[in-house]
């Protein structure tokens, strides 16, 4: 899907690819806590955003313990995230290891993190397209509980809403939570984070 890659020396690279839809009026919604993430990790890091044409989505880049980071918030929508994550796989010649994706979940309580190996979309359709687009379900992803739909709303409805203000706190906890959880992962893997977070 590229017409080159990246040099030797960039392929040792970690990318965390936060989900979510881009734009304003998506913002402080159930679907892009996985944006938010990323967005916290950026502030930390204190990183610039640049667009790269060729991922299809927000970068931004720094050196943590020695070691390349790349921040990746697709601009693609959800439901085709996995375009831009296969461009950065591509790329970086990445094995998968080195790979975390972070999106939101109905199934878990709202501020819940779940780290995982592998395994299905569950539901999230913008895991489905980065499966289906890597052809694979192995590599790590990391869960961020949203709770499940208000009685009598559709799902779809419920994710593109806007949070509460009552779930505010929460949720900016659990995305705290998360980008610390995330550093964790990039030092010691996914094994440790599932014994450690989940």
């Amino acid at each position: 899907m590229t017409t080159g890659a990246a040099p030797a020396s960039e392929r040792s690279v970690k990318v965390i690819a936060g989900l979510g839809n881009p734009g304003r009026e998506y913002e402080r919604t159930p679907h892009n806590v996985g944006f938010d993430v990323v967005e916290a990790l950026r502030g930390q890091f204190a990183a610039e955003w640049r667009t790269s044409r060729r991922f299809q989505a927000r970068v931004a880049r720094t050196t943590r313990a020695g070691e390349q980071v790349l921040l990746v918030q697709p601009l693609t929508f959800m439901n085709l995230s996995g375009t831009s994550v296969r461009e950065a796989v591509d790329f970086f010649k990445l094995p998968l290891e080195n790979m975390l994706v972070i999106c939101d979940d109905l199934n878990l309580p709202l501020g819940k993190l779940r780290f995982r190996a592998k395994g299905s979309a569950g539901g999230q359709k913008g895991l489905r397209d980065i499966i289906a687009k890597l052809g694979t379900e192995e590599f790590a992803r990391l869960r961020i509980g949203i709770g499940a739909a208000p009685d009598n709303w559709d799902w779809a409805d419920y994710v593109l809403s806007k949070f509460s203000a009552e779930e505010l706190p929460a949720v900016e906890q659990a995305v705290a939570e998360a980008a610390d959880a995330v550093l964790v992962w990039a030092r010691e893997g996914i094994e440790f984070c599932m014994n450690t977070h989940n």
